[in-house]
C-alpha cells in the first residue's frame, strides 16, 4: 500500500514454528496438510522453515486445513500491558487487493475473538473463502468507504458504520475510497 511503510514484513519466524507445532498437533503429514489447504507442499515446507512470503490467502487456507483461529498463526507471547502504535504489529498483505491485515490482540485461553485492524485501498476486493465453521466478523469502519459482507450481500459502509456477518461463507471487503481503514474482530468457537 502507498501509505505502509514497505519494510513492514509478515513475522516469518513465528509463522513457521506455528505452523509447525499445529501440524504436529493436529497428526497430519506436510503432504496432508497442503493437500487439504490446496497449496503446494513446496510452499509448506517453505513456510515451515521461515522462508517464502505468504500471503493472506495462503495462511487462512492453512488456518481452515488445520481447523484453527488465523490469529494463532502470528500470536507470540504478550505482557498483561499492551501498546501498539500505528504501523507496529505483525501484518500480512493480501495477494488479491491492496488490503493488510494487523493482528492487535490475539485471543487469550477462554475466549472467542481476535482483533485486526486493517488498511485497504481502492482497486480489486479481498475475496475470503469461507473460514471454520461458526466463525462471525464484526468491522467498524474508521476511514474512508468499503463494500463489505457477504459476497452475495455486502454492503457499503462508512466511517462509524457496523457490520456483523458469517464468515464461514465466501466474504468480501473492498476499498471504495484511498485511505480506508477499519478494524475487524473475528468471533470463534
Amino acid at each position: 500500500m502507498s501509505d505502509v511503510d514497505p519494510t513492514l514484513k509478515p513475522p516469518l519466524a513465528v509463522i513457521a514454528a506455528s505452523l509447525r507445532a499445529e501440524r504436529v498437533r493436529a497428526g497430519l503429514s506436510l503432504t496432508e496438510v497442503a493437500r487439504r489447504a490446496r497449496i503446494a507442499k513446496s510452499t509448506l515446507s517453505q513456510l515451515e522453515s521461515g522462508t517464502g512470503n505468504p500471503s493472506l490467502e495462503t495462511l487462512w487456507a492453512l488456518c481452515v486445513a488445520l481447523e484453527i483461529p488465523f490469529s494463532r498463526l502470528l500470536a507470540s507471547s504478550r505482557p498483561p500491558v499492551q501498546v501498539l502504535r500505528a504501523g507496529e504489529g505483525p501484518a500480512i498483505g493480501s495477494a488479491q487487493s491492496d488490503y493488510r491485515a494487523t493482528l492487535l490482540a490475539a485471543s487469550p485461553p477462554g475466549a472467542r475473538r481476535d482483533l485486526y485492524s486493517i488498511a485497504a485501498e481502492p482497486g480489486p476486493q479481498r475475496s475470503s473463502a469461507p473460514h471454520m465453521p461458526g466463525i462471525v466478523e464484526h468491522v467498524v469502519i474508521g476511514a474512508g468507504r468499503a463494500l463489505v459482507g457477504t459476497a452475495d450481500e455486502p454492503v457499503e459502509l462508512y466511517p462509524g458504520d457496523y457490520i456483523s456477518y458469517p464468515a464461514d461463507v465466501p466474504h468480501v471487503f473492498r476499498a471504495l475510497e484511498s485511505g480506508t481503514r477499519a478494524i475487524l474482530v473475528s468471533e470463534h468457537s
